[in-house]
């Protein structure tokens, strides 16, 4: 307790204390159940902590001096709009009479709270798109810190929470929330979190929140997608291309085998002609020998001679056509031949498209393969 005479050296201390107490304080001089002096910190007031005001009996400060011992006492956040920490000393006088109390009233912040201001800055800095750090009470926004990157201005200090804050949900549901929330709120795509605080008593008294843009995660998303669409058509092209290079392989199997019975009947041609040549010459023979025997007939022979001479010049003629035939059906040999040689190169050059077009296809997708894991990569970001 204190004396009465030493109130005055009580002020003087608390005068200078006041602003190095780290968190803030406000300090009290009660005269029976009136504030008569108030001294409080540059950081931390409470409205009621007035000149004039006067306590009601159920106080920690009327209980102290009714009792005339020390009190101390948590103040939940309903009655000053903050947790705050009383410690009531009586004052007495000449008659060992409490006639007032000195008032000490200090912020009960939560050990995040406390640590905030040295831990935010250093962690803010540490994520690679900058970060916005904030704490909240159970109503609104009580600290926060941007990074040189990235800023909010939109959540100021004493911000209100309303139902669509994260905070807020985070408050009411009791548990922690991670949400990406896309840039029609902000202006920008962002990655939020927020975490409940409690006090020693398990209540929730506060909430933490970390702000990431996701300006490079949205971006190597779309571009992910963009690239396994891309791919996709690729594959299907690809796809088409080797089909068509088996109908292509097919047909050429087919206009080869075409050739190679073309060339058969070129050779089946060049042994009728032959078998054409023999005939002529037989029957140039038989011209020959009619028209000896007609003219040993004569006179009576002389028609017979006629048609000799006629057999002649027909087998003379279908003799001579042979050799043309024969060069005919060699020159189309000979190109024939050149089409198979061709057509086999173009059968061996089809197969290995189709190959090579199967290669392709599987390497496209594995790259597609590829590309969904990229895509889920960035949604960890």
């Amino acid at each position: 307790m204190i004396a009465l005479e030493g109130i005055e050296s009580c002020k003087t201390l608390a005068e200078f204390l006041a602003n190095l107490i780290p968190g803030g304080v406000v300090f009290g001089l009660v005269d029976k159940n009136e504030f008569v002096w108030v001294k409080a910190s540059d950081t931390f007031t409470i409205d009621f902590f007035t000149v004039g005001n006067k306590l009601s009996d159920d106080t920690t400060t009327m209980c102290a001096i009714h009792e005339k011992k020390v009190l101390t006492q948590d103040i939940p956040r309903t009655v000053y709009g903050k947790r705050v920490s009383i410690v009531s000393i009586p004052v007495i006088d000449d008659n060992s009479e409490a006639v007032g109390a000195l008032t000490i009233a200090l912020p009960k912040l939560h050990p995040v709270a406390a640590a905030f201001e040295d831990f935010a800055p250093i962690l803010a800095e540490m994520f690679h798109e900058g970060a916005f750090l904030y704490m909240s009470d159970l109503t609104k926004i009580a600290y926060t810190q941007p990074s040189e990157k990235f800023d909010m201005p939109s959540i100021p200090v004493g911000y209100e929470l309303d139902k669509t804050d994260i905070a807020y949900r985070v408050i009411h549901s009791k548990q922690p929330i991670i949400e990406e929330i896309d840039a029609s709120r902000y202006g920008e795509p962002l990655n939020i979190a927020n975490y409940p605080l409690y006090d020693d008593n398990e209540n929730i008294v506060a909430t933490l929140g970390i702000v990431t843009p996701k300006k490079t995660a949205v971006t190597l998303r779309e571009m992910s997608g963009n690239l396994e669409s891309s791919l996709e058509g690729i594959a299907a092209a690809i796809q088409q291309l080797a089909t068509s290079a088996t109908v292509i392989h097919s047909n050429e199997e087919i206009l080869n085998s075409d050739i190679n019975e073309i060339i058969n009947i070129s050779e089946q041609i060049n042994e009728i002609s032959a078998f054409i040549k023999e005939i002529a010459d037989e029957t140039k023979m038989l011209g020959l020998n009619a028209a000896i025997e007609a003219a040993r007939a004569g006179d009576a022979g002389r028609g017979f001679g006629v048609v000799a001479e006629e057999i002649r010049k027909l087998s003379a003629q279908s003799k001579s056509t042979v050799p043309k035939i024969k060069q005919l059906t060699d020159i189309i040999k000979q190109k024939v031949s050149e089409a198979s040689e061709k057509s086999t190169r173009s059968l061996d050059a089809s197969q290995g498209q189709a190959a090579a077009s199967e290669e392709i296809t599987a390497s496209i997708e594995e790259i597609t393969s590829m590309s969904g894991e990229l895509s889920n990569i960035a949604k960890t970001l």
